[in-house]
C-alpha cells in the first residue's frame, strides 16, 4: 500500500499511476474463466446453498422454534458446534452465538486484537497495526469489505492472493500469513508486520541508492521471484510500493493480489494487468506472456533504485507506453559494466531474448552482476543489510504515511450484526474456504 508522497511537485502524478489500489492497477477479465460445464455447476450448488440458507434464517428468526430440541441439534449452536455446518452457513444475530461471524469455524475472530493505528489504505479496505490480546504479538491485519470487492468482481484475486499467501510461509523474503478469516461482511488477513518502509518511501527521501544497496535489494527480490516461480505463481506486479523494509533491512515483498498461479516453465497467459511505469512491452501489445515479465520488472526497479526514476518513465502515459515499446534504456555511466549488463538482459523487449527466459532465476543468480553475492548466506539472513531502518520499536511509525496513521481507526472492526438481506447473504458466501490457520501448537509464536 502506498505511504510517502514526492517531495518534487513534478512526482506527484506518479503517485496516482503507480499506486497499486487507488489508481494506477489496470486489470481486465479475458478469456481465463472457467468453462461452461464448471460455471454451471457452481450455479447449481450455490442455488442449492442460497435455498438452504433461507430455510435457516426462517428457521433462526423464530425463538421459540430455535429453542425446539431437534431444532438445536439441527442448527447446532451448543458449544461443541459441528465445523462442516459452520462451513457452509452463516450465522445471524438473532439465535446463533454471540460471534455473529461468518460460520467457517476458526480458531481466531476480530476482536482477539486490539487495533492501534491504520498503516495502509486501498480501494478494497485498511492495513492495520494491530496487537493479539492474549499473545501481545504486533501484526499487520487487512481488512476488506465483501460488497466492494463483489461490485468491482475481484473476488478471482482476492482468493488467489489467499492461496500465494498459503505458499509462502517458509521464503524469508516473501510476508507470511499467520491468519485469515471472515465475517459476513468482511475479510481478514492476519500477516507479519512490517515497519521499516516501503522501498518507495525510501528511494523518495535519497532519490538513488548506490550500487552495493541496489544489488542487495536485487537480489533477495530475485530469489523470491525465483521461489514464486518454482510454484508455478508469476507475482506481475513487482514496484517499489510492494517491496517493504523490515525492521533489520532485509527485503519483504507483499501484495500478491494480481499474481497468477498455474503458468508452468514453459506457460503463458494473457490478462492485461499491472502498474503502468514497469509494464512489460508483451503485455502493453496485449500477448501472451510468461514468468519473465517479472524479470523485466525487476530490470525497472534496479534500474530506478540506481537512476532514479523506472527506465521509460513520462509523465504523458502515451509517451512512456511509447518508451516502453520502441525505445532504449539510457544507461549512465555511473553503474558498473555488469551492472548496465544486468539491465540490458532484464530489460530485453523480447521475452524470449530477455535475462532468465531459459533458466528463469539461475541466468541471474550466476551473472557477473552478483558475483558478489553469497546465495546461502543471503538466504540465511547472514549478510547485514546495507542500511538498517531507524525504528525504536513495533509501535513506531515513522516509516509509514502520516495520512493513514492519523487517520481514525473505527470501532466497527469487531461488529458485524448486520440486518440480514439477500445481498448480505450473497456476500457472507461469496468467499468459501477463505479461512486459514496454522496447527493449534503454532499458533501466534
Amino acid at each position: 500500500m502506498h505511504s510517502g508522497t514526492w517531495t518534487l511537485s513534478s512526482r506527484h502524478t506518479l503517485i496516482h499511476q503507480r499506486d497499486p489500489e487507488r489508481d494506477s492497477k489496470i486489470q481486465s477479465n479475458t478469456s481465463e474463466d472457467m468453462k461452461t460445464g464448471k460455471k454451471s455447476f457452481i450455479a447449481f450448488i450455490k442455488e442449492r446453498k442460497m435455498g438452504l440458507n433461507d430455510f435457516i434464517q426462517k428457521l433462526v428468526s423464530t425463538p421459540h422454534i430455535c429453542q425446539h430440541v431437534e431444532v438445536n441439534n439441527f442448527l447446532k449452536i451448543d458449544e461443541n458446534q459441528n465445523e462442516e455446518v459452520d462451513n457452509e452457513l452463516p450465522e445471524t444475530p438473532m439465535c446463533l452465538n454471540s460471534r455473529s461471524s461468518l460460520a467457517e469455524e476458526t480458531q481466531i475472530k476480530p476482536c482477539d486484537f486490539d487495533y492501534l493505528k491504520i498503516i495502509g489504505k486501498g480501494s478494497f479496505g485498511k492495513v492495520l497495526l494491530a496487537r493479539h490480546k492474549e499473545s501481545t504479538n504486533y501484526y499487520a491485519v487487512k481488512v476488506l469489505q465483501k460488497k466492494i470487492i463483489m461490485k468491482k468482481k475481484e473476488q478471482k484475486h482476492i482468493m488467489a492472493e489467499r492461496s500465494v499467501l498459503m505458499k509462502n510461509i517458509k521464503h524469508p523474503f516473501l510476508v507470511g500469513l499467520h491468519y485469515s478469516f471472515q465475517t459476513t461482511d468482511k475479510l481478514y488477513f492476519v500477516l507479519d508486520y512490517v515497519n521499516g518502509g516501503e522501498l518507495f518511501y525510501h528511494l523518495q527521501r535519497e532519490r538513488i541508492f548506490l550500487e552495493p544497496r541496489a544489488r542487495f535489494y536485487a537480489a533477495e527480490i530475485a530469489s523470491a521471484l525465483g521461489y514464486l516461480h518454482s510454484l508455478h505463481i508469476v507475482y506481475r506486479d513487482l514496484k517499489p510500493e510492494n517491496i517493504l523494509l523490515d525492521s533489520t533491512g532485509h527485503i519483504v515483498l507483499t501484495d500478491f493480489g494480481l499474481c497468477k498461479e498455474g503458468v508452468e516453465a514453459n506457460g503463458t497467459t494473457t490478462t492485461f494487468c499491472g502498474t503502468p511505469e514497469y509494464l512489460a512491452p508483451e503485455v502493453l501489445q496485449k500477448q501472451a506472456y510468461d514468468r519473465t515479465v517479472d524479470w523485466w520488472c525487476l530490470g525497472s526497479v534496479l534500474y530506478e533504485m540506481l537512476y532514479g526514476l523506472p527506465p521509460f518513465y513520462s509523465r504523458n502515459t502515451a509517451e512512456m507506453y511509447n518508451n516502453i515499446l520502441h525505445k532504449a534504456p539510457v544507461l549512465k555511466p555511473n553503474v558498473s559494466n555488469s551492472g548496465r549488463e544486468m539491465l540490458e538482459g532484464l530489460l530485453q523487449k523480447d521475452r524470449t531474448n530477455r535475462l532468465g527466459s531459459k533458466d528463469d532465476f539461475l541466468e541471474l543468480k550466476y551473472h557477473s552482476f552478483f558475483s558478489p553475492i553469497n546465495w546461502e548466506d543471503l538466504m540465511a539472513k547472514k549478510i547485514t543489510p546495507p542500511f538498517i531502518p531507524s525504528v525504536s520499536g513495533p509501535t513506531d511509525l515513522r516509516h509509514f504515511d502520516p495520512e493513514f496513521t492519523h487517520m481514525p481507526v473505527t470501532s466497527s472492526l469487531c461488529n458485524d450484526s448486520l440486518t440480514v438481506t439477500s445481498s448480505v447473504k450473497e456476500a457472507a458466501g461469496a468467499f468459501p474456504g477463505f479461512s486459514y490457520g496454522p496447527p493449534a501448537d503454532h499458533s501466534f509464536m
